[in-house]
């Protein structure tokens, strides 16, 4: 599965909507994809989205789509 996982770059600092940024990140679930953000980064994970469908191709038609592998 891949999910797209929206952060704040930075834990300290009070969430910002206009500082959000995503990247993607394939696993088994939702959990395994927050437990992999988690280890490998300091992001403050906001929200986690599994992507299927018409979602995910919506999205890989974005320039910015690019699996995140840790």
């Amino acid at each position: 599965m891949i999910y797209k996982v929206l952060f704040q770059p930075n834990k300290i600092e009070n969430p910002v909507r206009e500082r959000t940024q995503s990247i993607y990140v394939e696993a088994q679930s939702s959990v395994e994809a927050r437990a992999l953000v988690e280890k490998n980064t300091d992001y403050n994970i906001e929200l986690i989205q599994e992507l299927t469908g018409d979602f995910l191709d919506y999205e890989q038609k974005s320039e910015d789509f690019k699996i995140t592998e840790f």
